[in-house]
């Protein structure tokens, strides 16, 4: 009796037969390619002294190689959003989107990403289910996967090291590097100078209603911390996602001084609600929207642009211990990790200043 194939069975003869011709194309390529490396599945491959084309798993991976060198990347998780286009190399906007791990639910295309045929894929796993599914994917692919460590914005540093050496731009990543670096050192030296009476209580408000946070344990607000300010939202994180819904009577208990806001829709009116006006934060006027451009710098997803959101959140609670010019410092920032030239008035409107 013949079985009848399911498209499960269709679609994996598929990845297999594009696999083999993915493998064929490589195969004449690989006697003029200058160095051999050992993947994250122990794979011995050759790789070019300098690639061209990488594809990133998720958003962070993405975004850094991006930093790094904006033409390498091979194809996008998703396509390029509307607020993004002004920052960005116009190719981006012409890459195919091949997908990848990030949010719930987000998956990539193994058949677009054989179809492209990167050189290298490099993904970031996280201590969480999901490794086991991206072990799965990534390990049937016939070229090589790294893995790069980006857990918190501590890794970023030797991780932007580490992808210049096996990208071929090792002089490119250690100006990153730098900057990294010396942020990481002075957000630390901020925290220990912040006596403990002197700390400020933050909320994190996602969602169009304000009601969605992160625990201080998440990694979703590890700035708060790094900067010295405390998460009123104090427990252990359930999942990587996130996103607690907590009820108005509990953030009228935290009554944090500062509010950081995800949602423009949220921040548009919680000064004239009544209800928002019971919390100190909104009374005093230091509630914050989150700037995104190019990419969040805060969370979701995380990336290398909390480098700068780092040095934003500290000048705004805590001014007589960090000043900045965080107009100079976007024009700085902007031009070292996106090759782009900030006008005074771009970076203040970025920053919602006047």
């Amino acid at each position: 009796m013949h079985r009848i194939m399911t498209t499960q069975d269709v679609r994996y003869r598929i990845l297999c037969a594009l696999t083999v011709l993915a493998l064929a194309v490589l195969a004449p390529a690989a006697q003029s390619q200058g160095r051999e490396i050992t993947d994250m599945f122990g794979k011995r491959a050759s790789i070019p002294d300098y690639l061209q084309k990488v594809y990133g798993t998720s958003p962070p991976v993405t975004y850094m190689l991006y930093a790094i060198d904006p033409t390498i990347i091979a194809g996008l998780n998703f396509p390029v959003r509307e607020w993004e286009k002004r920052y960005l190399n116009k190719r981006m906007q012409e890459l195919p989107v091949l997908g990848g791990w990030f949010g719930q639910g987000g998956v990539p295309n193994p058949e677009m990403i054989l179809k492209v045929n990167p050189e290298l894929v490099v993904t970031s796993k996280h201590n969480s289910a999901m490794n086991d599914r991206v072990d799965r994917t990534m390990k049937a692919m016939p070229m090589p996967v790294v893995n790069v460590i980006l857990n918190t914005l501590s890794d970023y540093p030797g991780a932007f090291l580490y992808l210049g050496r096996v990208l071929g731009r090792k002089a490119r990543a250690e100006e990153l590097y730098g900057y990294a670096r010396k942020t990481l050192s002075e957000m630390a030296a901020l925290a220990v100078s912040i006596p403990v009476r002197q700390r400020v209580s933050v909320y994190y408000a996602e969602g169009v209603d304000g009601l969605s946070t992160e625990c201080d344990s998440s990694q979703h607000t590890e700035l708060i911390s790094l900067v010295g300010g405390q998460n009123v939202h104090r427990c252990q994180t359930g999942d990587l996602y996130g996103m607690e819904k907590i009820s108005f009577e509990q953030l009228m208990i935290y009554n944090p001084e500062v509010m950081l806001v995800m949602e423009n829709v949220f921040y548009e009116k919680v000064f004239s609600d009544p209800l928002w006006q019971r919390i100190k934060a909104v009374r005093n006027k230091r509630v914050y929207l989150i700037p995104n451009q190019p990419f969040n710098w805060f969370d979701r997803p995380p990336s290398f642009m909390r480098l700068l959101g780092a040095k934003w959140l500290a000048n705004l609670i805590y001014p007589k211990y960090y000043s900045v010019g965080i107009v100079k410092e976007t024009q700085k920032f902007f031009k070292l990790f996106l090759g782009m030239d900030l006008r005074p008035q771009e970076a203040r409107k970025i920053l919602r200043q006047p």
